[in-house]
């Protein structure tokens, strides 16, 4: 059995297509094909078949869907329910993008070492695998969503069979068809590159020199760019005279694999992701809101996709962007970059150490001249990123003036930035603001740390560790991590000591992990009249309060008590809580953030505890 998405959707039993009717049926079969295996929720199926208005009996028509599958393909192909969706197995059947793949991977090498013309018929053959617009009969929700991705692995693919035949010397009988191609699309550099050194070589270097500027002008008017650098070389190349010489064949095909500027080498995709988390647990909805931020939105490709996860230190944010990244992964075969934007201090890292970091990973390391010109750094790292679907995690922002240099200025490239505030920077980015967990979800992070065993058999001492770690998952995988490397330590012993406030913050610490240190950047992030009122509110109680009566504790005016209490929700020490009786916003605070203000200096300190906190120094 043969199954095509490279064109209509379609399936074939001995050369012949078989009868699938309507547009939905193609939509289910095609999403399912391109999952490769894996799971297609029930939610994204329903987003590719009727967009963001589905209909009421959506489970229904699902399964009604998924039966016809199976009656019209038989038993060569298993169609599996896997909550929360569907996963097809085609067994031995073929499906024609796997094809073209492999084919263009093979191209790819082939140009590589050398051997143009099995690298022609490789790509050529690649190319043939194609037979129209692909998902043509599918729902424009799924077409809008997919053929992007496809489309542009297709120009790929023909840029370097072109690649091959000018290693060739076929720069005449490929003009024409590069001309249609620039007119088609006029934005591709490298396409216009390899025309200009095409009319060169067949002695029309005028046409060459108005086809750059031409492009020039271009790419000025759409994208407000100059020409990047290999369109700039084939230019000078042209001007000084060398690139109407036929180059050695590996010259051509360095330009057309790689960039112009990396070595001999083929270049990396970068994958500069963090190890997912193994036993990720909690935060479904919060996930689902990221993934959906991060997936291309029918009809908004030119519409930046940006995500803020914000909430306070210990919550869980960079462990939901990094579980999110690797579930998206597929979306950005371009690769995926991280920066910590952090210092292992605690300090905010200055954009110039975090673009230099981002440069490497993209094959352009900073030279001497501009390591230190933030400028020059961001001229390139958006040049190098402009039109990737790259994937860009950047955790731990401090601010506006950290940030605003590392987001791309063109489309492509997604953006996922953890924070523990709302920044302004990120204009029109969907905000996932993380709570403390609940119950439930406590209960069940500190059984995936310490082992469901362990939990279950003291099912008291796990209730009293959930209440003292206060929905903080930070706390809680602390605890569990201590429970589960003491196979003879009893989770009472370890509860009767988190109950005493004077020594919780000391027990939440583990190895690395602990919650006191996650707390200092924040506080280090106040300014000093922040800091005092921050320590002397915390004497308040733990109810929440609201200005007025921080301004009488203070001793300041309600304006500049409300002025303090907002600088510190901005930092995520405080949380706003409802409103008083008049209509009043209160703020609260955090259980163990306010034992983290009780022991600060300044602070009322807790009983039978040292009141200094570790590490905290007035800087």
């Amino acid at each position: 059995m043969e199954f095509r998405v490279l064109g209509p959707v379609e399936v074939r039993q001995d050369g012949r297509r078989a009868s699938l009717s309507g547009a939905k049926l193609h939509t289910v079969l095609a999403a399912l094909l391109l999952a490769r295996e894996e799971v297609v929720s029930d939610e994204r199926l329903s987003r590719l078949l009727w967009g963001w208005t589905p209909p009421a009996t959506v489970s229904a028509q699902l399964y009604t869907y998924v039966s016809r599958l199976r009656k019209l393909l038989g038993e060569e192909v298993l169609i599996d329910r896997r909550p929360p969706g569907y996963a097809m197995a085609i067994g031995d059947s073929t499906l024609d993008l796997i094809e073209f793949e492999r084919l263009d991977r093979d191209g790819r090498e082939a140009l590589l070492e050398g051997d143009f013309e099995r690298a022609g018929d490789l790509l050529r053959d690649a190319l043939a695998r194609w037979n129209g617009f692909p998902f043509a009969n599918t729902t424009d929700h799924l077409a809008d969503a997919e053929s992007p991705r496809l489309n542009e692995a297709r120009a790929v693919t023909l840029e370097h069979r072109i690649a091959a035949d000018l290693a060739l010397g076929r720069h005449e009988q490929i003009t024409v068809e590069l001309t249609g191609l620039v007119a088609q699309f006029p934005l591709r550099e490298r396409i216009r590159s390899q025309l200009m050194t095409a009319l060169c070589r067949s002695g029309r270097q005028a046409d060459a020199i108005h086809l750059y500027h031409h492009g020039r002008e271009v790419l000025a008017e759409e994208l407000g760019v100059d020409p990047g650098e290999e369109l700039r070389a084939t230019y000078q190349a042209l001007l000084d005279g060398s690139l109407g010489r036929q180059p050695e064949a590996r010259t051509v095909v360095r330009a057309a694999v790689r960039p112009a500027h990396t070595s001999g080498r083929p270049s990396a995709v970068p994958s500069m992701l963090p190890p997912d988390t193994v036993d990720f647990t909690g935060r479904e909805r919060e996930l689902e809101l990221v993934c959906r931020a991060l997936t291309p939105v029918d009809g908004a490709a030119d519409r930046p996709r940006r995500v803020l996860v914000t909430g306070m230190a210990g919550l869980g944010k960079t462990a939901l962007a990094v579980h999110a990244a690797h579930r998206c992964q597929r979306h950005f075969p371009d690769g995926q970059l991280y920066a910590d934007l952090r210092a292992p201090d605690g300090t905010p890292q200055h954009p110039c150490r975090v673009l230099r970091h981002l440069l490497r990973a993209l094959g352009r390391p900073a030279d001497g001249s501009t390591s230190d010109d933030l400028d020059e750094l961001v001229r390139l790292y958006r040049e190098l990123t402009g039109g990737k679907r790259l994937l860009i995690l950047l955790d731990n922002a401090a601010g506006a003036a950290q940030l605003g240099p590392l987001l791309p200025n063109t489309p492509e490239p997604a953006v996922l930035v953890t924070g523990r505030t709302a920044l302004p920077t990120v204009a029109g980015a969907h905000t996932v603001a993380l709570e403390p967990f609940g119950s439930r979800a406590s209960l069940e992070l500190l059984a995936a740390a310490a082992g469901p065993d362990r939990v279950t058999a003291a099912p008291g001492a796990a209730s009293a560790i959930v209440e003292h770690c206060a929905g903080l998952p930070l706390a809680l995988r602390i605890v569990g991590t201590r429970i589960a490397a003491r196979p003879h330590y009893a989770p009472d012993r370890l509860a009767r000591r988190l109950a005493d406030p004077a020594t919780r913050l000391s027990e939440l610490h583990s190895g690395d992990l602990d919650v006191h240190t996650a707390l200092l950047p924040s506080w280090r992030a106040l300014d000093p009249e922040a800091r005092d009122a921050f320590a002397a509110l915390a004497g308040l109680g733990s109810e929440p309060f609201p200005a007025v009566k921080a301004a009488v504790l203070l001793d300041v005016r309600e304006a500049d008590a409300e002025r303090l209490l907002e600088a510190l929700a901005d930092t995520a020490l405080l949380e706003v809580s409802g409103a008083d009786e008049w209509g009043q916003p209160c703020y609260l605070f955090h259980p163990l953030v306010r034992l983290f203000a009780l022991s600060l200096p300044g602070g009322q300190g807790i009983p039978a505890t040292d009141t200094v906190p570790r590490n905290v120094t007035a800087g």
